[in-house]
């Protein structure tokens, strides 16, 4: 992490983003993350979502199943131990997690594709926290896209209406406590690529996050405390014709007394509009091979296409 030239980039959006658009650019291009500093989401209202996510997944059992939607995909309210498997995977992921999703009012044209939110009522605050947390990590992710927008010399706003009243889905993640000799070095998460546009990730000091690179080595994600970590996702990949890439990544139990602790953390899943056809850049295409790219999709086809691979649609 120490050289941003040749290393994942860190860089703060606290900068002008012309000044870190290529070093953004370079590393989704080489590793398809970067680490993101300043990123303006106030630390009190991590700390406090931090606490609540707690608190939610502390109460009985019964209770958190009480807000499991059967056929709903996982994509609100509570998914239980063992649900969600990675593509290809052979076993389920050893995680619990609740969505939280965009509201839109009645009537809106797109309300049909975003299914009601579901709030714990054993949780004091929690609503209220995580709309604004919702709000916060959505102003963080179109700063990015604006610095994307840029590398790729594209206007720095183009990115905006592509992703107004997306189907973006923040997770409240838990992994539990591991036992035995085993427990060091699990596979916490098992390998998967992410479907959608961006993903921002608070929590990932202690995830035990690790990317694929092209070479076909494990390489660790290790962002400073409070950093953002900031992935490319499928669609994105697809638009730029795989110029931006979304990478491979897992989570791996840490070693040594960490191993048997619970582990926490919140991704941001930023979409594009259900209604965005995912077309491949022009820029992004060789003139030498002016067919060499995918179809249009649209985002919510591309979405439940993918869903259907994981076992949550």
């Amino acid at each position: 992490m120490t050289d941003s030239n040749t290393d994942i980039a860190v860089v703060s959006l606290a900068q002008p983003l012309e000044t870190i658009a290529d070093d953004l650019g370079r590393s989704f291009r080489e590793y398809g993350f970067a680490v993101i500093r300043d990123h303006g989401i106030p630390q009190e209202l991590i700390d406090r979502a931090e606490a609540l996510a707690k608190e939610f997944f502390a109460l009985p059992d019964e209770v958190k199943r009480a807000y499991h939607i059967p056929g709903g995909g996982g994509a609100r309210g509570y998914t239980p131990f063992g649900t969600e498997k990675a593509k290809d995977a052979k076993v389920h992921d050893l995680k619990e997690f609740w969505h939280v999703g965009r509201e839109l009012p009645d009537g809106h044209p797109l309300a049909e594709f975003m299914a009601a939110n579901v709030w714990p009522s054993e949780v004091a605050g929690f609503r209220e926290t995580f709309g604004e947390l919702y709000g916060a990590f959505e102003e963080a992710g179109g700063r990015v896209l604006e610095g994307i927008a840029l590398h790729l010399g594209l206007d720095r706003g183009f990115f905006a209406p592509t992703v107004e009243d997306g189907n973006s889905v923040m997770r409240l993640l838990r992994y539990p406590p591991l036992e035995g000799a085993e427990a060091e070095g699990a596979i916490r998460a098992a390998a998967h690529g992410d479907i959608n546009t961006i993903t921002l990730l608070l929590g990932a000091e202690e995830a035990g996050l690790e990317l694929l690179t092209a070479q076909g080595e494990w390489k660790a994600v290790a962002p400073p405390e409070g950093a953002l970590v900031v992935n490319v996702g499928d669609m994105l990949d697809r638009l730029t014709n795989g110029r931006l890439r979304s990478t491979t990544h897992r989570v791996v139990n840490p070693r040594g007394d960490a191993a048997y602790r619970a582990r926490y953390s919140m991704p941001f899943f930023l979409h594009f509009r259900p209604d965005y056809m995912i077309e491949t850049l022009p820029s992004c295409i060789d003139p030498a091979h002016p067919d060499d790219h995918p179809a249009p999709i649209s985002s919510h086809d591309f979405l439940m296409q993918r869903l259907r691979e994981i076992n949550l649609a």
